[in-house]
């Protein structure tokens, strides 16, 4: 049974994708490959970043020139002083105030998203039409409905659309993934994740909020900002979540996004999972943990904190720690880059990432 709305998003002018059937894009609880019709080879990828904060200042932006027929062109932040400041610090020759500019900039043949979601699906359709290949920091934006919208941008340039779900390209968690296929503990019957934390001291400033717990920005609380990757490399590990419910609530009262929620959910393997996460725990409750259970014995890891894989598979323990990269999202970069040249698939893209926002849409009430 399709899913039948349309979505409206404050895009530019320009009408042909601004309204979008998402009956179109979501079918049977599925949604439609976008990416069997791609045509894109390049032959160096000259990189520009939309937004500069802190999350490009390690994790992402200086692997693009550590990666072979990749560099870093150019930069952009509202605010000019910072966007040169960073240019300098980090030797890129560019930097602008103004988004529109960079992407018309002839030099830059490929977009970096690095803004928080509120505007992933605002500059990466502007990309898109200005036919340039986009790469979006997670989540893919505040909500699945606009994910629709994103991915719908990218079919109509025929270009690919890629997200920073940068953890399906790290060697500990392709570690867990090559265990569970190996089947070293049986057949996966269930998994269950606990993440809880206590509030950060930005929290109390209710003059002045983290843009991760306002809605309008992030879409939601800490929930839609960390959660999201769990729950993506779990499809990934697992495959697709067909189905999930869950309560949320606001039980701290330090803001008005959720920072509590549980979940039950089901793969389309039959699998089944539960998941509890909270943001405002006592700090003696703080936990990291995922646990794949099968018919033979678990799988323990660790979503942010990397500890080290703990394997039992009913006779023995065994312990992975797979090293990660200076940054973190080098090896899912050097696969972005590897496709784009026509050498290669990444791991993750619009279609895979929409689906994490559907379930997480599902979690917190959200039916788009």
């Amino acid at each position: 049974m399709a899913i039948a709305c349309r979505v409206t998003l404050n895009t530019p002018s320009d009408s042909r994708h601004a309204s979008i059937p998402i009956s179109a894009w979501h079918v049977g609880g599925k949604l439609l490959s976008i990416y069997s019709d791609m045509k894109l080879t390049l032959d160096e990828v000259r990189w520009g970043v939309i937004g500069c904060g802190a999350v490009t200042e390690k994790k992402s932006a200086p692997a693009f020139n550590k990666v072979e027929q990749s560099q870093l062109v150019a930069v952009m932040r509202r605010d000019a002083g910072k966007a040169q400041d960073y240019a300098v610090r980090h030797g890129v020759p560019k930097w602008y105030a103004d988004a529109d500019v960079l992407i018309d900039d002839a030099e830059v043949n490929a977009i970096y998203v690095a803004t928080p979601p509120s505007t992933h699906a605002e500059y990466a359709i502007k990309a898109l039409r200005a036919d340039k290949p986009v790469y979006v920091e997670k989540p893919m934006a505040c909500n699945y409905a606009e994910c629709l919208v994103m991915n719908h941008a990218a079919s109509a340039a025929g270009l690919p659309l890629f997200v920073a779900y940068y953890r399906r390209s790290l060697p500990y968690f392709l570690q867990v993934k090559a265990l569970v296929e190996a089947a070293t503990v049986g057949t996966i019957l269930a998994v269950n994740i606990r993440l809880t934390q206590s509030p950060r001291a930005a929290d109390f400033n209710t003059d002045n909020l983290p843009w991760r717990v306002r809605p309008e920005i992030a879409g939601g609380g800490y929930f839609f900002d960390l959660a999201c990757h769990t729950l993506d490399i779990l499809d990934f590990i697992l495959g697709p979540i067909s189905n999930a419910q869950g309560c949320c609530e606001n039980r701290g009262g330090l803001y008005d996004a959720e920072d509590t929620v549980a979940a039950s959910f089901q793969f389309e393997n039959g699998v089944i999972g539960s998941g509890f996460w909270s943001f405002v725990a006592a700090e003696s409750s703080r936990a990291d943990t995922v646990e794949i259970i099968g018919t033979k014995g678990s799988i323990r890891f660790s979503t942010f904190a990397f500890t080290p894989i703990v394997v039992d598979d009913g006779r023995t323990l065994n312990e992975y720690l797979p090293p990660n990269p200076e940054n973190i999202q080098l090896h899912l970069i050097a696969a972005i880059v590897a496709e784009l040249r026509g050498l290669g698939r990444s791991p993750s893209n619009g279609e895979t990432a929409a689906r994490t926002s559907w379930v997480m849409d599902r979690l917190v009430g959200n039916r788009n």
